[in-house]
């Protein structure tokens, strides 16, 4: 009995084992191109925010050829500063009176005219050399003139300084300010007459007379 046998053919070009094939989920990308915003247009940022993405796109080409970063608020190198109100920028009834000493000196006339311009309906008297403020008002009876009596009073002791009140006949009040211990105005005199122009007077005035 023959047995005859067979070499394999050695394969000349070996495929190299690869991993079996995986499943990936499927993903939708969207390619977009950035695009300037129409004018008056409002883009919604992400959980529809109002405020919109705008400031956090990257610059276009012709923004970035234009140096536009060195000339705009924002800079890298921008310096930030909170500007807190100093005195000299709020008005005067939203200052306080401060103590008063007897060393001070009174204020200068120029001074006074330039402080003089913010006080409403108010004028500048001398009494005996001594400079003081006065302002009179005309009520429509006696009783408003005590009701803004008390009101002036208020403000007074909120403040700290007290005016000079005058209820005189038959339906007029005159308050005068000063400061007594250093003979003359100082910044607290005109505080309290800014104070009292905040006082509402416009239910104590007489009525005027409307004509058909």
């Amino acid at each position: 009995m023959a047995i005859t046998t067979t070499t394999p053919t050695p394969n000349l070009f070996p495929l190299p084992l690869s991993p079996p094939p995986t499943t990936r989920p499927f993903q939708l990308v969207h390619l977009c191109t950035p695009t300037r915003p129409l004018l008056g247009q409002v883009a919604l940022a992400a959980g529809g925010d109002l405020l919109g993405d705008f400031g956090a796109r990257d610059p276009f080409p012709e923004e970035i050829e234009s140096k536009f970063g060195e000339k705009v608020l924002g800079n890298i190198d921008t310096e930030h500063k909170i500007l807190v109100p100093n005195i000299a920028a709020l008005s005067l009834a939203q200052q306080e009176c401060s103590p008063v000493s007897a060393l001070d000196s009174p204020m200068t006339e120029d001074d006074i005219q330039k402080l003089l311009r913010k006080v409403v309906g108010w004028r500048l008297i001398d009494e005996e050399g001594v400079l003081k403020l006065q302002c009179s008002w005309k009520l429509r009876n006696f009783e408003c003139g005590v009701e803004l009596i008390n009101r002036i009073y208020k403000v007074a002791e909120a403040a700290g300084h007290f005016p000079n009140l005058h209820l005189e006949q038959p339906n007029q009040v005159r308050a005068e300010l000063w400061t007594a211990s250093i003979g003359g105005l100082s910044i607290n005199d005109f505080i309290v007459a800014a104070k009292i122009d905040e006082i509402r007077t416009s239910d104590l005035v007489p009525k005027k007379r409307v004509w058909a």
